[in-house]
């Protein structure tokens, strides 16, 4: 059970430790998002628990409001207030769904609307010089390499999320038409296309790098292999991109996100549609792709003087 528990109600750290397991064993959800809500939950319990309440059955909309107006107070951001409003939501939505509160609290509560941060992105030739210092030897056999370079091409080729990477089977890979078959959020199924570069480092990670990492012990249909033969975990490969974008010069310091956000923000800048590029990034809404991605102004300027005839 989470440390949060320590100090609540039996009732509250009960339910605080059932909650944490519907998140990792039901919702599958990684580490970092099942202790970002279980924190949120647990502030919320603190906040409950000072004003007498002992029972999930005591937490109505007047508290949630009460938690929220706290946060305001405190000075916290816009998007954690949202954030924490939508871990509540989420919470009082699972207390109603399970039969544990009569009605839903969290239905009826808003929440401010959060100033979306866009991550920062690499430009086309920090991007190129980011893969080009893995690569500096074509011939090298080092297989952490040869699976760090695989791992940044294509993520920067085709823009997928850390888990859709950490999720590819050998069999989603048609090396053929290079392409990808992913599977994204809610299940959906993707199929995703990826350059030449790209396809070499993949085709010499699988070649000479995979089979060192491989294990007879823990034989597994991975693309991407941890040092134990096993599945990559997605910290790996977080360290990876971070590690590697931080080593070119001038460039930010980015995430497997941020690198995500680089390859839709090139194709953008390359020419590419919007509707295009939500299908690549498996994005459900169009509003959702065109707030994850800009276009430069420059490009904008540009293509103003091209099209207006008053420019």
């Amino acid at each position: 059970m989470t440390d949060e528990a320590g100090l609540l109600p039996e009732a509250f750290a009960r339910l605080l430790g059932d909650y944490e397991r519907h998140l990792t064993f039901e919702r599958n959800m990684s580490d970092h998002s099942v202790r970002a809500y279980i924190g949120d939950v647990a502030s919320l319990f603190e906040h409950a628990t000072r004003f007498g309440a002992t029972d999930p059955s005591d937490i109505d909309l007047r508290l949630l409001r009460s938690w929220l107006a706290k946060q305001q107070t405190m000075g916290r951001a816009r998007t954690t207030i949202a954030r924490r409003s939508t871990a509540a939501r989420t919470f009082t939505g699972w207390l109603h769904r399970t039969g544990r509160v009569a009605t839903d609290p969290g239905a009826l509560l808003a929440s401010p609307k959060a100033h979306r941060v866009l991550p920062p992105v690499l430009r086309a030739d920090e991007a190129e010089a980011m893969v080009a210092a893995v690569e500096l030897d074509p011939d090298t056999d080092d297989a952490a390499t040869l699976r760090d370079a695989a791992i940044l091409e294509i993520l920067y080729a085709t823009g997928i999320r850390v888990s859709e990477l950490v999720g590819l089977d050998l069999r989603a890979i048609d090396m053929g038409r290079r392409t990808l078959r992913v599977l994204g959020k809610g299940g959906k199924e993707r199929t995703v296309p990826f350059g030449g570069p790209a396809s070499k480092a993949l085709d010499r990670w699988l070649e000479r790098g995979r089979p060192t990492f491989r294990s007879p012990d823990a034989p597994t249909l991975a693309v991407f292999l941890g040092s134990r033969g096993n599945r990559i975990d997605p910290r790996v490969v977080r360290r990876v991109v971070n590690d590697r974008t931080a080593a070119v010069p001038g460039a930010p310091r980015l995430s497997p996100h941020g690198l995500r956000h680089t390859a839709a923000t090139h194709l953008l800048e390359g020419g590419a549609d919007l509707r295009s590029v939500q299908e690549l990034l498996g994005h459900s809404s169009l509003s959702t792709t065109q707030l994850y991605t800009h276009i430069s102004s420059d490009r904008l300027r540009q293509a103003y003087k091209q099209a207006h005839p008053r420019a």
